[in-house]
């Protein structure tokens, strides 16, 4: 691991927002790792969102959600990184090109928000941000997590790449020879931190495998 001295950090926060796809395990453990490096957060959560993450993780609030992102970790850790926001509040600081961030992560991505994204509808907070993410030209990355893929989903999916954002399936590989499902998280979070430009140590790279 790199000293606290060596590692780069984002000067801004990163937004990190959570829709209604499958996938939750992927955004608590980015959230973790957020937290765990100390990266200003802006958390905010539609509500299939937090449908998702009861469904799938069994966090159904927020103070679930900081004990989850902080066990192992340090108490008091999430309050002093994450700042979180309603998806309904469009006059949030997220909405506003003014407000400076080093990017956003929509993990996981449902396939209505990448094509509200596509089409600049910003219904929404999480919407909004991430209009606004293309507009100042800024990291935007998306997570869907949608089998099989519709005509219309690969359509949506190619206009969001043109306007500047990444797609980052939701489809961990295998050659790091995974010894259970976090592994498979972990090469996810580990992706999108990449793409982030923040230095981390979640998961393990290409020629530290052995066999390779």
């Amino acid at each position: 691991m790199s000293s606290d001295l060596d590692r780069w950090m984002p000067r801004h926060p990163v937004v990190l927002a959570i829709t209604g796809a499958s996938g939750a395990p992927y955004a608590v453990r980015l959230l973790q790792a957020l937290v765990a490096l100390r990266v200003p957060t802006w958390l905010i959560v539609s509500g299939h969102g937090w449908r998702l993450l009861q469904t799938e993780s069994e966090i159904g609030d927020l103070e679930t959600l900081r004990v989850q992102v902080e066990s192992g970790g340090t108490p008091g850790s999430f309050a002093s990184v994450v700042t979180v926001f309603d998806d309904t509040d469009r006059g949030a600081p997220p909405a506003s090109g003014s407000a400076r961030t080093s990017g956003m992560v929509v993990c996981p991505c449902s396939m209505g928000t990448v094509s509200a994204i596509a089409h600049g509808t910003s219904r929404s907070l999480v919407e909004r941000a991430a209009d606004v993410a293309l507009k100042e030209r800024r990291k935007l990355i998306l997570v869907p997590r949608e089998t099989p893929l519709s005509l219309i989903h690969l359509e949506n999916l190619t206009a969001v790449t043109r306007a500047g954002a990444t797609v980052i399936p939701a489809a961990p590989g295998f050659y790091h020879k995974p010894a259970g499902i976090s592994d498979l998280v972990d090469f996810m979070v580990a992706r999108i931190l990449d793409h982030l430009d923040i230095e981390h140590d979640v998961g393990r790279r290409w020629g530290s495998i052995p066999g390779e």
